[in-house]
């Protein structure tokens, strides 16, 4: 008999069954995968290498579902059901249950590769690892890897609970089972998901980071304002957020690294990360994350700080 939330293999198909969600990193990004995968019924290990970072996320993600359940888009038995399905997992080790391992760590390739390295080992052979990483190769991670046909690339959008899309991105050795196993999954989720080629930013951040870029440098070259940039693409273009308003929701950290890997990896000056936003981040102005970015956030209402 398989699991609540378990994913049945097509008869006479061998094919990963999963049950149990592992993910490594208790941010942003983690909570918001982990509170997805528990209320679609999936068993939840949630790991950190901080303690309190867990707590902090479980907190965060009970919050995040009595609002839900306050807006009568889920019920409190719905909440309470997921919040018993989360379980805090700060030793490595604990993962070694899941079906499924979904890293959702800081996007630093060196970073990424140290963790894959270690927790493989850990995992049954079946087992499935992923990287919610949103620009870097998945063959160049799976590679570290002793079993890189079973890593796939699981792209969540930010953030996780409200938006609708996940890019796969197969590696060069991803098998069609696990392949197979990531797409059943996701819909599981009752997200929409696109198909990406391994390429440097994959399909959204190929086309949405470049887009940010530029508008810092029209800021850069005073062109216009920050508030008359976003104003503008708000208005103008009809896009729910200003492109600099994104930057900073999104961290400027990860807008450069993704701009980086977009530059190193595909050898066009087009992709050059902008001066301005090279010197906000070496200041510490990360965005909403840290108070201050394209805007001040230290008061009740985001001020621009340009």
């Amino acid at each position: 008999m398989l699991r609540r939330g378990a994913i049945q293999p097509a008869k006479g198909h061998m094919r990963n069954t999963i049950g149990t969600i592992g993910i490594i990193g208790a941010g942003q990004m983690g909570s918001g995968i982990a509170h997805v995968c528990s209320l679609a019924g999936f068993d939840v290990l949630l790991a950190d290498v901080a303690e309190e970072r867990i707590r902090s996320s479980l907190a965060t993600i009970n919050g995040n579902m009595a609002r839900q359940v306050a807006s009568e888009k889920i019920t409190e038995s719905d909440r309470e059901a997921a919040l018993s399905r989360l379980t805090p997992a700060p030793q490595m080790e604990a993962l070694a249950a899941a079906d499924l391992v979904i890293e959702s760590v800081t996007e630093d390739e060196e970073v990424k590769r140290g963790i894959f390295a270690d927790i493989r080992p850990v995992l049954k052979p079946e087992a499935i690892l992923a990287s919610n990483t949103s620009s870097l190769s998945i063959t160049r991670l799976a590679s570290v890897t002793a079993k890189p046909e079973h890593f796939i690339g699981i792209h969540f959008m930010n953030p996780v609970p409200v938006m609708e899309l996940v890019e796969v991105i197969r590696g060069i050795a991803t098998n069609e089972d696990t392949f197979e196993a990531a797409r059943e999954f996701v819909a599981r989720l009752g997200k929409t998901i696109v198909v990406a080629e391994d390429f440097p930013g994959f399909i959204v951040n190929r086309i949405l980071l470049p887009m940010i870029n530029e508008a810092i440098y029209t800021l850069h070259e005073g062109v216009g304002t920050v508030d008359a940039i976003d104003t503008a693409m708000r208005l103008g273009a009809h896009h729910p957020m200003g492109p600099l308003q994104l930057a900073d929701f999104i961290g400027l950290d990860t807008c450069l690294s993704i701009m980086q890997v977009l530059y190193e990896g595909l050898a066009d000056s087009k992709y050059r990360p902008c001066p301005l936003l090279v010197k906000y981040v070496e200041a510490g102005w990360l965005g909403r994350k840290a108070g201050r970015g394209f805007y001040d956030y230290s008061g009740d209402t985001p001020v621009p700080t340009r």
